[in-house]
């Protein structure tokens, strides 16, 4: 792809489109389950009952919206505004959905469907969105330093969504709900105007550089039938590609173990430490704060020493953390105001790498996925990435408040019984640290890094200049890398498969024998991630 020149303003301007996904993320998780609990009378599986109930349907809307976002180029709105950025200009008056969220004195229907209607806005923006970075550019190093302006906006708007109830509440009084719905709208105002900015900013894929069968397929008058079959395959197909598989263990571990750790930090400092919900937030924002100073740092470690390797480090670091906040209690440790800002401090540097590296992964991706179906599909990828995490922080939230109201949670009641407390502090240490591992231990065989993205790249572009057969020739490094990265024998790659709608229509390819200059399983294992 022809690389336009990449200034800062443009790094900045994508970046700051996850204000709407990690601010609204990070308002929602640690303060709507207290919120509801709190002040609007619901019990914690009421309250949980509603993520539940979204994530049934976002079951249908992220890959919808990834189908859509992939195959919409070729409508009258595609060609005018863009296949992505349609989407996201829809959504900047449908943004301010956020605060009516936050209305306190209202019954079990209307957090239903006001939480179910920014759930739908939340994907129609984001999924569009996350395709913008693999559709700008195709270099290693302008992606990573695209993830990392994300993810640092996004980890400025986790400051101020941690900070922004705590302002409220020194100036409403801590028993106001007023204070929260004030937050939402000041964070819906920001996300409408960063945008506009991602709008004015950003680029997609010249429509010249797709492919023939993706031309084809924008074209192909479907049934509504063929159109779901269509769907559904590509969104299992997904599932086929090896890489993509360790990257959903990577995030989903590092993020669900964050949800899980939201979701009963502020019952925590409340009813467990005995605080207010205000040093809560200030705790909070303490964490977002170094998860900024984190990412910061998380650019060129990744790109020096790979992404698995980094996982690794910040998957401890905020171990460490979680662990330690249930000894503070357990040691009895009095005047601990100051070692909480300091374990806050270590848990927000590994939560910032943790939230970095799986969006940094993510933007590769679609280069292993068109090395095995010579397509460009991030739509699809992102809407599946966006299913999988908002099922899976609803469920981790659902699970947590269903073993709270086990333990005899009241909602409302300032004091709760002892049991409650070591229920509290056990999903605080043990259920995070229990997630994690799982990111850990998948992150021991992720062998995607600098050096093997640069030969998948050169092969891609020689697939591409081939138009159609394999290349003849093949160097064994780069054999062994295309077969590690996808999990495919190279004369599989490039389309020589069913995996995908297009490639599934082909006739089945006959396998080709291996050279035998291939190389085992055992001699793969050199290549570390």
């Amino acid at each position: 792809m022809k690389e336009r020149k990449i200034q800062l303003h443009h790094y900045l301007a994508y970046g700051s489109g996850d204000f709407l996904g990690a601010g609204t993320a990070v308002l929602t998780s640690a303060w709507l389950l207290y919120f509801y609990t709190s002040f609007c009378g619901l019990t914690p599986v009421e309250a949980t009952l509603i993520f539940a109930c979204a994530r049934v349907l976002d079951a249908v809307v992220s890959p919808l919206m990834g189908y859509l976002s992939d195959n919409f180029g070729g409508t009258w709105f595609g060609k005018r505004f863009g296949r992505r950025k349609f989407f996201i200009l829809l959504g900047i008056p449908s943004i301010f959905s956020y605060a009516i969220m936050w209305v306190s004195g209202m019954d079990f229907w209307y957090y239903l469907l006001t939480y179910l209607l920014f759930d739908i806005v939340y994907t129609m923006i984001l999924v569009p969105y996350e395709t913008l970075v693999p559709e700008m550019t195709d270099d290693f190093k302008h992606k990573s330093k695209f993830s990392g302006a994300r993810i640092a906006m996004g980890q400025l708007s986790a400051i101020l969504a941690a900070f922004l109830p705590g302002i409220f509440l020194g100036y409403f009084g801590k028993d106001n709900p007023l204070s929260f719905f004030y937050a939402s709208l000041v964070l819906a105002i920001i996300c409408a105007v960063v945008l506009t900015l991602v709008c004015c900013f950003t680029w997609e894929r010249p429509a010249e550089l797709k492919s023939d069968a993706e031309r084809h397929a924008e074209e192909e008058s479907l049934t509504p039938g063929q159109r779901f079959r269509r769907l559904w395959i590509e969104l299992t197909s997904t599932l086929r590609i090896k890489i993509f598989r360790q990257h959903l263990g990577l995030y989903l571990g590092g993020y669900i173990a964050q949800d899980v750790f939201n979701a009963v930090f502020t019952y925590y400092v409340v009813f467990v430490l005995m605080q207010s919900a205000q040093t809560a937030s200030n705790l909070m924002g303490v964490m977002a704060i170094l998860q900024f100073v984190a990412v910061v740092g998380m650019i060129p470690l990744c790109i020096r020493f790979g992404p698995a390797p980094s996982y690794r480090f910040v998957v401890i670091l905020f171990g460490l953390a979680s662990a330690s906040f249930s000894l503070v209690y357990y040691l009895g440790l009095h005047d601990i105001y100051t070692l909480l800002l300091f374990i806050s401090a270590v848990a927000g540097l590994g939560r910032g790498g943790i939230n970095y590296i799986p969006w940094n992964i993510y933007t590769y991706i679609s280069d292993v996925d068109e090395a095995v179906t010579a397509q460009r599909r991030e739509g699809i990828f992102a809407g599946v990435m966006t299913m999988a995490r908002k099922a899976s922080q609803a469920g981790a939230v659902m699970l947590v408040g269903v073993v709270m109201q086990v333990s005899g949670f009241v909602s409302g009641q300032s004091i709760q019984d002892p049991q409650v407390s070591h229920t509290i502090l056990h999903i605080l240490s043990f259920g995070t640290l229990a997630v994690l591992s799982i990111g850990f231990l998948v992150s021991l065989k992720f062998k995607l890094n600098l050096q093997t993205h640069r030969l998948l790249q050169q092969e891609n572009q020689r697939m591409r200049n081939a138009n159609g057969p394999l290349p003849e020739s093949v160097s064994p490094e780069t054999r062994t890398t295309m077969e590690v990265l996808t999990g495919m024998q190279y004369e599989s790659l490039w389309g020589n498969n069913n995996i995908g709608y297009l490639n599934r229509k082909k006739a089945a390819p006959v396998k080709a024998n291996r050279p035998r200059n291939s190389f085992s399983h055992s001699e793969n294992d050199k290549y570390t991630g």
